[in-house]
């Protein structure tokens, strides 16, 4: 009985949510009224789903959720927005570099080292203003192996990880729109630039970079980026209140 209905609410979900949880990834471009049954059906898979084997990323609930939420509120219901995402984790075969040596002194007997690089949201998104905004989130993890040789004559095999993530965010402004130098300025671990481009448009780009140990505050990390860009800009004027007859 359990099992029969976990087997329905199973296939009650979103084919991409269904996607996620079985290979922990996916790509695909939807309308962004779309995206909502697909953030609420994640944001709500435990109190659904049980099963192990149909268990999500933890990022799928802590970062995937919010940041659909967030673009889907500047976004007209039926315009496109683009997602791609892999939560495996970064140290898998198909996400690495070659394996090169490295050169070693006693008590080491033999290293190597490989770079890992791992694009695990990436997101495209058309805005109400006209403008669209593009994101990446990218860690890359330097893993090293060093074969040792004790005192007492074991062998004992060291792994060492050093993990950088790159949160990168692009607003491409519709032609004519006004840019303005912001003040105060974003804070100097945040790198902007505003480019104008022949065609009159302009292209706003930030990036920050820093330790990719601290996955709670990967959302407060993605929003910071991307909203610095639209401090450039003028904000939305909202549609005028009509005035109460009297």
């Amino acid at each position: 009985m359990f099992w029969r209905k976990q087997r329905k609410a199973w296939e009650r979900l979103h084919p991409l949510h269904r996607q996620l949880a079985e290979e922990q990834r996916f790509s695909a471009t939807l309308p962004a009224a779309e995206w909502a049954e697909l953030a609420t059906g994640l944001a709500t898979h435990d109190q659904t789903i049980t099963k192990r084997k149909w268990r999500l990323p933890p990022r799928a609930a802590s970062v995937l959720v919010p940041v659909l939420r967030v673009l889907r509120e500047d976004m007209e219901p039926g315009a496109p927005l683009g997602v791609t995402t892999d939560l495996r984790g970064a140290v898998v075969p198909d996400k690495g570099g070659e394996l090169r040596g490295l050169q070693v002194r006693p008590p080491a007997l033999a290293g190597s080292e490989r770079f890992f690089t791992d694009p695990w949201l990436l997101v495209r998104a058309e805005l109400r203003d006209g403008s669209v905004l593009e994101l990446a989130v990218v860690d890359r993890v330097r893993q090293r192996r060093i074969r040792k040789k004790s005192r007492s004559g074991k062998i004992k095999h060291k792994v060492k990880e050093k993990p950088v993530r790159v949160v990168r965010a692009t607003r491409r402004l519709p032609k004519g729109m006004a840019v303005a130098r912001p003040a105060p300025p974003a804070p100097a671990w945040l790198a902007v630039t505003a480019q104008q481009k022949e065609n009159g448009r302009t292209v706003l780009r930030a990036t920050a970079k820093g330790p990719a140990h601290a996955d709670h505050r990967v959302i407060e990390l993605i929003l910071t980026v991307t909203g610095e860009l639209f401090r450039w800009t003028p904000p939305r004027r909202s549609a005028a209140t009509p005035r109460r007859a009297r």
